[in-house]
């Protein structure tokens, strides 16, 4: 770490191992885990703590690999957005694939951005220069074992899995849904439905992950 470095809420060793991952150049990190579990906050600490440091550092979300709501429309999966078979997981890799290949020298690689207000993606939103070192990719299907996902882990350095009390994730998640529009009945039953069922599948890579790592505050 650069001197008088200061982790911030990510913690020291936290930080100290997402440092020594970026150490011989190019190094994905994947953070993953279940819808509510808090792996944006963690994947932007992560983001935080490295760039503090020094470290080129650029934030990849999964989320933008989104299909549109008209094609979720076409193919009859709209009433359940956020299942695998909603997002393009070929064209997920493909730019992963692209971005473990990128040498100094190279171009830009873009990838989406899922923006969620509009409840749709940005094209070329999310410049990864050659120059950066660290790249950190956060998204729940990482290490989805099932069509193109189970090619996802092999291009990750490691995967840290962010655990939560499942209690806590659910009323957190629940709460997301209510910010963004949803009446509080509307949101539960979303939640239970949809994102619970999502849940359970994300949680049958949980012993693949390379490490477990508590959630931080919202």
């Amino acid at each position: 770490m650069s001197a008088g470095f200061v982790p911030g809420p990510l913690g020291a060793g936290l930080a100290a191992r997402a440092l020594a991952l970026a150490d011989g150049g190019r190094a994905l990190l994947g953070i993953t885990g279940p819808p509510g579990a808090g792996k944006s906050t963690l994947a932007g600490a992560v983001v935080e703590a490295t760039r503090a440091a020094g470290v080129e550092t650029v934030l990849l979300p999964m989320d933008g690999f989104h299909l549109a709501n008209a094609e979720l429309a076409r193919l009859g999966r709209a009433d359940r957005k956020g299942a695998p078979d909603t997002f393009d997981a070929a064209g997920f890799v493909a730019l992963l694939e692209r971005v473990r290949g990128q040498r100094p020298g190279d171009g830009i690689v873009y990838g989406p951005l899922f923006e969620r207000g509009r409840e749709a993606s940005l094209a070329g939103a999310v410049p990864v220069e050659a120059s950066a070192r660290l790249v950190v990719v956060e998204g729940n299907y990482l290490l989805h074992d099932d069509g193109a996902w189970a090619r996802v882990a092999g291009l990750l350095d490691e995967c840290w899995y962010v655990d939560l009390d499942e209690e806590v994730r659910v009323e957190r998640l629940i709460a997301r849904h209510v910010a963004h529009g949803r009446s509080p009945q509307a949101a539960r039953e979303w939640v239970l439905r949809s994102d619970e069922a999502n849940a359970r599948l994300v949680a049958r890579g949980r012993d693949r992950a390379t490490s477990l790592v508590p959630a931080m505050e919202d």
